[in-house]
């Protein structure tokens, strides 16, 4: 949340001096005012009043914190397709692709919206769409059983990116930013709202068994922020986490006495404005650290759902099982007070992601395949345990694909016009927003940058993505920039 600039300096590499050159030029100029402030306060005889020996406590930087408006939504599940499906497959028909088929896309070199490199001839998706719902919205027959939480779900079909590189695109919609350095969404949602279960992680991520995103940390990491507020990698066997239990011969007992002494050793050390925050997140850490060997396993222990929860998403089978094990992990976590959780479906490279740049009709087929009804699953079994309400759902990728062919079979990447999706939490269920042209290339109407998405999920969490900054070299930095609105039509 905006705070003092002097809560919020940026750390960078340590000099000689421990400091940096902004770093002493701003607190020379803040001692000057604290010197008349000192005064003032002594004449009045506060610090005589004020219990100088008693030692702070330690607070933990997530603790709950208030919201600049009341919320719709406690918590966010973000479902990311890595590699970028194709929208005109998925969730934008487009019966001009098989009317056209095999020609290429008119006016392509006169219309500036349709210069691109080896644009290719128009190929039409290979599977139909069907009307799902009482809403009657169009999604592709490879999704039936997410086709049955339509009315859920708000379907924007006219977002749009600036990167076409899968390194830089994960960047963007994770980051808004198309290089590394920044917080990512779930750290700007961690640091602005803290979290309500103090013993878990705030921000929780999965990744697909066949490997991370192109980027890794960087697309859940804290930026200039502090480590507090990056992801926490959880495994969907064993323990959740590396090293969750203490080395042999160590015992519990024995772990709180140390920690109590580092509490006491902090509490001993002169007063350091600028470090003793990082300070005390160090020791919140080491704390939550110590809570979630009890609190972890848990969490995520799917034994303790029933065997019809655990075959509705799909754990009984081998395509699901992976998906679906880390969906009911979401709903658990979330359940449990866990703010943002971040899953990714595909890892690797090529078709081991949603990247179907040689044949898109098999790449979907899989990947639609392992992700149908654990997605369907969450929505329904969040809704009839009254979450759906509080939790946002977030369906969507780097960026789309071409309406044109590549390889003969496959799609291009695409950022001009793509579709994602949003449900739960204040989202205005049963519609799909904006449009692309009549191939589906580029969105037209309604236009959804990144950053208004961004807005948008901040708004619903009860943030203002205005308001929501933080102090880094000497500017406020937000996760929108300078740009961004809220698109309030998918707001009920």
């Amino acid at each position: 949340m905006p705070g003092r600039p002097a809560d919020r300096i940026s750390i960078e590499p340590t000099r000689a001096c421990h400091r940096t050159r902004r770093e002493f030029l701003w607190q020379a100029g803040g001692g000057f005012v604290g010197t008349a402030l000192t005064w003032l306060l002594a004449r009045d005889g506060f610090f005589s009043s004020a219990a100088a020996n008693e030692l702070p406590a330690i607070v933990s930087p997530l603790s709950p914190k208030p919201s600049h408006f009341a919320p719709k939504a406690k918590a966010c599940i973000s479902l990311f397709m890595y590699g970028g499906p194709s929208q005109v497959d998925l969730f934008d028909p487009k019966p001009e692709l098989a009317k056209r088929q095999g020609q290429p896309i008119p006016n392509v070199e006169s219309d500036p919206l349709f210069k691109v490199r080896n644009p290719g001839l128009l190929l039409p998706n290979a599977h139909g769409f069907r009307k799902c719902g009482q809403s009657g919205i169009e999604i592709s027959e490879l999704y039936p059983q997410l086709g049955g939480m339509a009315d859920e779900m708000a379907i924007v079909r006219s977002c749009y990116a600036d990167s076409f590189a899968h390194g830089s695109g994960l960047l963007q919609m994770n980051t808004g930013f198309v290089r590394q350095g920044y917080p990512s969404l779930g750290s700007w949602v961690t640091y602005g709202l803290g979290t309500i279960n103090q013993d878990l992680p705030a921000f929780v991520v999965f990744l697909d068994h066949r490997g991370g995103p192109i980027g890794g940390a960087p697309n859940w990491s804290s930026g200039f922020m502090p480590a507090t507020y990056q992801g926490t990698q959880f495994r969907t066997s064993g323990d959740p986490l590396i090293d969750l239990h203490p080395p042999a011969g160590i015992t519990r007992a024995q772990q709180r006495q140390q920690l109590d002494l580092l509490a006491r050793l902090d509490g001993l050390q002169p007063a350091d404005l600028s470090r003793g925050s990082e300070l005390q997140a160090r020791l919140a850490t080491y704390e939550l650290a110590y809570r979630m060997q009890a609190e972890a396993p848990e969490a995520v222990d799917l034994s303790r759902e029933t065997a019809a929860t655990r075959a509705m998403y799909g754990l009984d089978h081998p395509d699901t099982q992976r998906f679906g094990t880390q969906c009911l992990m979401a709903r658990r976590l979330v359940e449990r007070g866990v703010r943002f959780v971040q899953i990714y479906s595909g890892g690797g490279h090529n078709d081991q992601n949603w990247d179907a740049h040689g044949d898109v009709k098999a790449n979907h087929e899989l990947h639609c395949r392992e992700t149908d009804r654990p997605m369907a699953a969450l929505l329904a079994d969040l809704k009839q345990r009254g979450l759906l309400d509080e939790t946002l759902v977030v369906w969507g990728g780097e960026f789309g694909r071409t309406p044109t062919a590549q390889n003969g079979k496959g799609r291009d990447h695409n950022p001009r016009g793509f579709s994602t999706w949003l449900a739960g939490g204040g989202v205005r269920g049963g519609q799909a927003y904006g449009a692309t042209d009549e191939f589906g290339f580029a969105a037209v109407e309604n236009k959804v940058h990144v950053h208004d998405l961004h807005a948008t999920i901040l708004h619903l969490m009860g943030l203002n993505h205005e308001l929501l900054t933080y102090f880094h070299n000497s500017r406020e930095m937000r996760l929108t920039d300078v740009e961004g609105h809220v698109v309030q039509e998918l707001i009920a």
